[in-house]
């Protein structure tokens, strides 16, 4: 059995190259909106996302990523785009929920020839006291931690073909 989700599904891949090229607003607001319709534990909606367009501000993600890992790399790969979640870390099911927003915004992201990748380490990020700053100047609750990003974007790589599936992935009792 096959349809256009389950397709998508299948042809969706991580890059890790981005070009300059600017993602169009209605493309940014459609990735973002399928994001909020993510499956959430007891539909509390815990998930926030942040889309950072801003030059200076994704260098400062960039800088606070790259120190987590101990290096001076950029972990979001010159995308245009950097889209945080957090989530409540209050609710009982932050990192699922914000999980399957991520998830979401990568599929529709693919679905309209935008180019993703998951990015982690927000968690260490937010803890941190120039994350808290950040919370603190977006307006947002200092209870919020970081589950990952996607970095997003165009990229000129070609799309490759899915590794083949390991065997014994998939058990029916």
């Amino acid at each position: 059995m096959t349809n256009e989700t389950l397709k998508l599904m299948e042809s969706r891949r991580s890059f890790r190259s981005y070009n300059d090229r600017e993602v169009p607003e209605e493309a940014l607001d459609a990735v973002l909106r399928a994001g909020t319709y993510a499956a959430s534990g007891g539909g509390r909606q815990a998930a926030q996302i942040v889309a950072v367009r801003d030059k200076a501000v994704r260098e400062t993600l960039r800088r606070l990523n790259a120190a987590v890992m101990g290096s001076d790399t950029d972990p979001y790969y010159g995308a245009p785009v950097i889209v945080l979640v957090l989530a409540d870390s209050t609710s009982n099911t932050p990192v699922e929920d914000g999980s399957l927003v991520i998830g979401n915004m990568m599929l529709a992201a693919h679905s309209i020839g935008l180019a993703s990748v998951w990015v982690h380490r927000e968690k260490e990020i937010f803890e941190g006291a120039e994350g808290k700053e950040l919370l603190k100047k977006w307006g947002l609750s200092e209870k919020l931690m970081g589950v990952g990003s996607i970095a997003l974007g165009y990229t000129d790589e070609p799309l490759p073909e899915a590794a083949p599936r390991k065997d014994g992935y998939i058990l029916k009792v």
